[in-house]
């Protein structure tokens, strides 16, 4: 890890440090404005990989894994209205999810970084997204994983509504997860402006074609 590579490493402990706060704000019914900064770790460590390497940028994902492992700690000895704001379910869900997804990102990257410049960074954040929305949906909120951590009532999340409001019943954590997921996928098409445009900056001459 050289100097080059700390603006990066701030960046993802800013957005990690940043959505776990903004995750306890509410934004509508199905959402929370953590869900909106959140998927920005999936840009910075498509940066990374682009400019320096897979290497530089699993150390980054690395740096962002430890920062929410701290951040998980810190907000589980805060008590909210209905108990810690976080509980281990949540936690454990956290890791694993930014992990695997993060990880999985790096490698999908790697694998495409030689075709069109949009095609690595697309592809690993729609796939990373996808499987971060469902590994800490599931892992946070489903009743069949209640045995993680049996003492944590999450029968409200277990309510059966309709998807959204609109859609076919569900557990209310399964709509949850699908509005964070489709926010995920708006932001990756997004972030392909601020991607092209900061690589081009940091790296003119090995920008993407």
């Amino acid at each position: 890890m050289t100097r080059a590579h700390l603006p990066g490493i701030l960046a993802m402990a800013a957005i990690v440090v940043a959505s776990n706060i903004l995750v306890q704000f509410l934004f509508g019914q199905w959402l929370t404005w953590g869900a909106f900064t959140y998927p920005l770790a999936f840009l910075v460590t498509d940066v990374m990989n682009r400019v320096y390497g897979a290497g530089p940028a699993r150390r980054v994902v690395f740096v962002g894994f430890i920062v929410g492992v701290v951040c998980s700690l810190i907000g589980t000895q805060i008590m909210g209205e209905f108990g810690p704001l976080v509980t281990l379910r949540i936690a454990m869900g956290s890791g694993i999810a930014f992990l695997t997804a993060q990880m999985l990102d790096v490698s999908i990257f790697a694998a495409l970084r030689g075709g069109k410049w949009w095609r690595a960074p697309l592809a690993s954040t729609l796939v990373g997204s996808c499987v971060d929305t469902a590994l800490f949906f599931s892992i946070a909120f489903s009743a069949q994983l209640a045995w993680l951590e049996p003492a944590n009532d999450v029968s409200w999340a277990n309510e059966a509504i309709p998807m959204l409001g609109v859609g076919p019943v569900a557990p209310l954590w399964v709509s949850l997860a699908f509005a964070d997921w489709l926010v995920k996928l708006s932001l990756a098409l997004i972030a392909l402006i601020p991607f092209r445009m900061i690589v081009q900056r940091l790296d003119p001459n090995n920008s993407p074609a």
